[in-house]
């Protein structure tokens, strides 16, 4: 008996029985003995319908707008899922995230999580009902709808489990484990039982999308375990938890894709201290994530800077070089083509040979290598995003991943 958190995804919910299935799941771990909060994701594919939706009203939607539509998804599940709850017997209570004071910062469509008063949802469990919380959304100080970006509801998954103290928090998604890679690509992929933080957070943030990065790091930070399994059935899934050190026997724990990647390669820099931080300032500011940033001096005084970013902030990256272009007398180009291939084990600190294995991997599947990066516990390529899936499955097979379980 304790306290748990459960989150359902937009497939464990994606039409009403699904939802009473979710519901009667629920009531199963209330009647074991234990306080429970579950967080919902919108309804299947409504929050792409709703974006769908936006771009047929406005070619741009703004953010701030598109925050307030995407978030009236989870509005209608956590109805919905405190609905069945009282139908079979349970009282239930549901909260958005304004309402339970999920405060964020203010960037819209990728907002982070500041504070949350868990006041009212510990009056409610002790009260004796079951409270069910609307993902991926927050709310600013000043009271505008946030949403978290792709994946949120596993950061508001973990930042309720966090700030309740729970016990464990359970994943439950149409998938039944974290796997040595996208099983839907590699078909000889297996299901780890177990992963530490660590790992985890690396293979989250290079494509394993079972996972938001930001969820790893909430759950590291306050050492909340979480159960990754499937809302089909009761098999245990993965638990993702501190690093024991038999981990570290393992060299290579996973494999991962990230097959939506851009390059920006801006040329006739500068070279003069300080230039480089105004770039990366302006691109900080609109807060797109970068990384493998390169650059080359040349012989006129100026550099070439070369850095990754997600597909999707090409847009917003394309506006801040056109004015940093004016600005610097420079010129930067884009490329949209790409893909990184990664593997992810805390064995490599203590392991030699890893990256020699990848990269020979690579050469005999003739795949060409445009760019690496490391650090202590992983190693990345950057490649041709057509030869993405095979490269996937050739570092698999070279590492033998789909072995013998772990």
């Amino acid at each position: 008996m304790g306290v748990v958190v459960m989150k359902f995804g937009g497939t464990s919910l994606a039409d009403p029985e699904r939802i009473r299935a979710a519901a009667r799941r629920v009531l199963r771990m209330k009647r074991a003995g234990n306080t429970v909060a579950v967080v919902v994701s919108a309804m299947g594919d409504s929050t792409d319908e709703l974006v769908a939706l936006a771009g047929r009203v406005c070619v741009d939607p703004p953010k701030r707008e598109l925050d307030q539509l995407l978030a009236t998804g989870e509005q209608v599940t956590v109805s919905l899922m405190a609905m069945a709850l009282e139908d079979l017997g349970a009282p239930a209570i549901s909260f958005t995230a304004g309402q339970i004071g999920m405060v964020t910062d203010d960037a819209h469509t990728k907002a982070r999580i500041k504070t949350i008063d868990v006041r009212r949802i510990r009056e409610q469990l002790d009260a004796g009902r079951i409270v069910i919380v609307a993902g991926f959304q927050g709310v600013t100080r000043e009271g505008a709808v946030t949403t978290l970006g792709r994946g949120g509801s596993n950061v508001t998954l973990v930042a309720v489990a966090a700030a309740l103290r729970a016990d464990v928090c359970e994943n439950l998604t149409d998938v039944d484990g974290i796997y040595t890679a996208d099983p839907r690509i590699v078909p000889g992929a297996r299901k780890i039982a177990r992963i530490g933080y660590d790992e985890m957070l690396e293979l989250a943030s290079l494509g394993a999308g079972v996972l938001h990065n930001r969820a790893v790091e909430f759950a590291k930070k306050y050492r909340v375990p979480i159960h990754v399994r499937s809302s089909m059935n009761e098999r245990k899934g993965t638990l993702i938890t501190d690093e024991p050190e038999a981990m570290e026997k393992v060299v290579v724990a996973g494999a991962a894709l990230k097959d939506k990647l851009a390059r920006v390669i801006v040329k006739g820099v500068p070279d003069q201290p300080g230039v480089a931080a105004k770039v990366f300032h302006a691109i900080g500011a609109a807060r797109i994530v970068v990384d493998d940033i390169m650059q080359i001096i040349g012989d006129d005084g100026r550099a070439v800077i070369a850095f990754g970013i997600e597909q999707a902030d090409l847009g917003d990256a394309r506006r801040i070089m056109a004015r940093l272009g004016r600005e610097l007398g420079c010129e930067a180009t884009f490329a949209d083509d790409l893909a990184k291939v990664s593997v992810v084990g805390s064995g490599m600190r203590v392991h030699s040979g890893v990256a020699e294995r990848m990269f020979e991997a690579l050469a005999k599947a003739r795949i060409n290598i445009e760019n690496i990066s490391t650090s202590e516990i992983k190693i990345s390529c950057l490649i041709d995003r057509r030869l993405g899936r095979k490269a996937l499955r050739v570092v698999h097979d070279a590492f033998e991943l789909g072995g013998k379980k772990r």
